[in-house]
């Protein structure tokens, strides 16, 4: 399901995005390492402080905080877990967390937000059973949906497939927001989709993927847990994808479709004709389209 051309606003954010957030290529993946390991554990993870003004924060520890957003207003039924983005190496901005707690009101759901550990001290071992043990326990107590942005989206994926593999109730949606699906890199256009990026750079995929699966190996980037992409699609909740053409990403979830629809997967993908990434979390007229796609999904 494509948009129409882009408006003005997205132009100018792509724009800004190129000068302001664009990382130049990493040719110095060790020193690139010991740079965000030091960020990491400078940085904070709890909720921005607006987030308060309208939702009780409730901290649980799953061996890392997974923040319990339920709104003032009253308790929800349903729950939303969300799972941001950041290449797997920084923690949520307030932007994901914007867009998050809009679905979840939109929605009338509480919001679960887990401040999952980052690469590249880390890796997804530190983090997959708890998140896959999370969303299990939720989905036993009552409707549970799954969301992720960029890197989140891949993950969210990722975890759906390990409560499947789990048995027992599952995710009633997921929805994924420009996902790294593949991070293998392997989908036919890929390093043409990068040419078109205006903010993600295609030789820094490999980077960031090797620190998240904790080795270059191309079998452990394969792993169903890294590349979820590659896994086995059956037996997943109805699925939502959305990802501009602009995005480096957007080869990956093409082929991800077609993979869904060899396999029977009920996944919808909305193809943004020239949106960047996650252009659903930005401040653009195609982001509020986005939201309304999503919660009609939700409903």
């Amino acid at each position: 399901m494509p948009f129409g051309r882009p408006s003005l606003r997205h132009a100018v954010a792509a724009a800004v995005v190129h000068r302001t957030r664009r990382v130049p290529p990493v040719t110095d993946a060790a020193g690139k390492r010991a740079e965000l390991v030091a960020l990491n554990r400078a940085r904070q993870t709890h909720p921005p402080r607006w987030v308060h003004r309208h939702w009780e924060v409730e901290t649980r520890d799953i061996g890392f905080p997974a923040y319990v957003l339920t709104p003032r207003s009253g308790a929800r039924n349903r729950t939303l877990v969300h799972l941001h983005g950041g290449s797997f190496t920084a923690v949520a901005h307030p932007a994901q967390w914007l867009f998050a707690t809009r679905v979840a009101a939109a929605t009338g759901a509480r919001l679960v937000f887990p401040a999952y550990p980052l690469a590249p001290e880390h890796t997804w071992r530190d983090s997959h059973d708890a998140l896959v043990g999370l969303v299990a326990k939720l989905a036993a107590e009552g409707p549970v949906a799954l969301s992720g942005d960029s890197a989140g989206g891949g993950l969210a994926l990722a975890v759906a497939q390990g409560v499947r593999d789990r048995g027992g109730p599952q995710p009633t949606h997921l929805v994924m927001v420009s996902p790294w699906v593949d991070l293998t890199t392997s989908a036919p256009g890929t390093e043409a989709a990068g040419r078109r990026d205006p903010w993600l750079a295609h030789e820094n995929l490999p980077v960031y993927a090797g620190f998240w699966a904790g080795s270059d190996d191309p079998a452990e980037l394969a792993r169903p847990e890294v590349s979820p992409a590659l896994g086995d699609l059956t037996g997943l909740p109805p699925a939502l994808v959305l990802c501009g053409t602009r995005d480096v990403l957007h080869p990956a979830c093409v082929e991800l479709t077609r993979r869904a629809h060899q396999t029977g997967w009920g996944l919808d993908f909305v193809s943004a004709l020239g949106m960047i990434h996650v252009y659903a979390l930005l401040p653009v007229p195609e982001a509020k389209t986005a939201l309304r796609r999503i919660v009609a999904f939700l409903a």
